[in-house]
């Protein structure tokens, strides 16, 4: 699992700590008295992954439950004194054999990532049950618990600008990461103060090598959650990762809107509804015409007319050029 061709390889710790002791050695070698012994130090877990984490180190007596779903739940505990946020898979699905392949495919995706708009992988419980994934703790909640209306045409470009980076990240090639169920509640909340935003929960997402930018893939279909889900994916034909540009378009009009994206229908209804080639209305007056603009060009019926998330990116940057910065605590509309 952990060693693949294209993947770094973790366990190779004692080499790198040889390296770093001969570049010290060098750096030192004119002084007298140094501190440093000539023999290479071995590192702390010469056996282990640098992310193998011991589950004896986390520390569940304040724990609290964040969300809880058919294979596992997500809590906040502690980790060698900060807090953090834990998937633990529930002892019954933990010896279904695929339940156990999707935790470590997630694994597998979440150690190569490595970016401040990505939430933070800190390491995993894989050698003893129950699995666990630990990740940074962000103690802002979930955007769906902060949309409480439509937000301020300032906060939703900076929010959409988090979401974005992330995403352009994800979408570099050749390795490119296809999250497939990008919505509000898989965008966390840096702090209380709605500072940023970060992408996480990557259980479905699909790590594919791009050859030609214009390849399209035969993947799973009706991947993700309806509400946001790209016709696409709905209607099982083969995708690419335009599929997030259309969900990104989803949330930029929740966050111009202040409700959920077709909320008078039922999450497959909705889809269905989306997969024929209609859009939600826009009824608010106070989003800014770029944005609607940006958002009608993500959810194109036609994947390949959706922008990429490097242009989405330059034209958010310019629209916040043009935008009166607000007062700070002023971040959702009452």
């Amino acid at each position: 699992m952990r060693n693949s061709k294209n993947q770094p390889n973790f366990c190779n710790v004692p080499q790198l700590f040889d390296h770093g002791i001969v570049a010290l050695e060098k750096l030192f070698s004119g002084q007298t008295g140094s501190q440093f012994d000539s023999k290479p130090v071995p590192p702390p877990l010469p056996n282990k992954c640098d992310w193998e984490i011991d589950p004896t180190e986390l520390d569940f007596s304040g724990s609290n439950l964040i969300g809880k779903g058919s294979f596992g739940e997500i809590v906040k505990a502690g980790w060698r004194g900060t807090p953090v946020a834990i998937k633990r898979i529930l002892p019954s699905p933990s010896d279904d054999r695929l339940v156990v392949q999707d935790f470590r495919h997630e694994v597998n995706l979440l150690v190569k990532l490595r970016h401040p708009s990505i939430v933070q992988f800190l390491g995993a419980v894989t050698e003893r049950k129950p699995l666990m994934l630990i990740t940074e703790y962000l103690r802002g909640g979930d955007l769906h618990q902060h949309l409480k209306g439509a937000l301020s045409p300032s906060t939703a470009v900076n929010f959409a600008l988090d979401i974005a980076r992330g995403m352009a990240y994800m979408h570099n090639e050749p390795n490119v990461i296809i999250h497939r169920d990008l919505k509000p509640r898989n965008v966390l909340l840096v702090n209380s103060n709605a500072d940023h935003l970060k992408v996480g929960d990557f259980g479905l997402s699909k790590l594919i090598k791009v050859k030609n930018s214009h390849d399209v893939y035969k993947m799973t279909g009706e991947t993700g959650s309806y509400r946001y889900m790209a016709p696409e994916v709905f209607k099982h034909r083969k995708y690419d990762k335009k599929v997030d540009v259309f969900s990104f378009a989803m949330i930029l009009y929740e966050m111009l809107e202040g409700n959920p994206p077709m909320v008078s229908y039922e999450p497959y209804e909705a889809a269905k509804y989306v997969a024929d080639g209609h859009r939600p209305a826009f009824r608010s007056t106070g989003y800014l015409p770029e944005l609607k603009e940006l958002t009608d060009q993500c959810w194109a019926d036609d994947m390949n007319q959706r922008p990429p998330f490097l242009e989405i990116l330059k034209r958010l940057e310019k629209m916040k050029e043009n935008i009166v910065p607000e007062h700070h605590w002023s971040l959702f509309n009452s």
